[in-house]
């Protein structure tokens, strides 16, 4: 449990605080190195894919032994100036399936963007229409409140 959790701590540290610094550093050279820039851009889209492959396949493998430390092992070799690491998975693994795919994925983009687009509409126009009911209702609510008090006031002056 709590190896789990310093390995959780340093993973985060490793792998998001320190990288996302090194990015900062490196942006405020001037001018910045297209190499460094390149570099950081494929250990980031890399990050980004783990993160969400992980977010679905977590939970059917983090009970293997070492798993967490796989992990953290797994971000300092891309990171690390050592290995570089994110230069060799993101051009021998990423770029080769994503390309093979890049047709696929951007059709289903623009699919999903218009299935939004189509949702947001719809969900738009049943919230106007729920506006517009109940501005109807609070309207003839205040109108039979208005008649009720002018009723009390023509009785009480007779």
């Amino acid at each position: 449990m709590a190896l789990s959790l310093i390995t959780r701590l340093l993973t985060l540290a490793l792998g998001y605080a320190y990288p996302a610094y090194a990015c900062y550093k490196m942006l405020e050279v001037h001018p910045p190195q297209i190499e460094q820039l390149l570099f950081w851009c494929q250990y980031w889209i890399l990050v980004a894919t783990l993160t969400v492959v992980e977010r679905f396949a977590d939970w059917i493998v983090s009970w293997l032994p070492m798993y967490g430390e796989a992990k953290l092992l797994l971000v300092l070799y891309l990171w690390h100036p050592g290995t570089r690491g994110a230069g060799h998975v993101y051009d021998g693994l990423l770029r080769p399936l994503v390309a093979r795919h890049e047709h696929d994925i951007d059709r289903g983009l623009l699919e999903l963007r218009a299935r939004a687009r189509d949702m947001t509409a719809s969900q738009l126009k049943a919230a106007v229409a729920v506006g517009q009911a109940w501005l109807v209702e609070a309207a003839r609510c205040v109108s039979s409140q208005l008649q009720a008090a002018r009723s009390d006031r023509a009785g009480a002056a007779h």
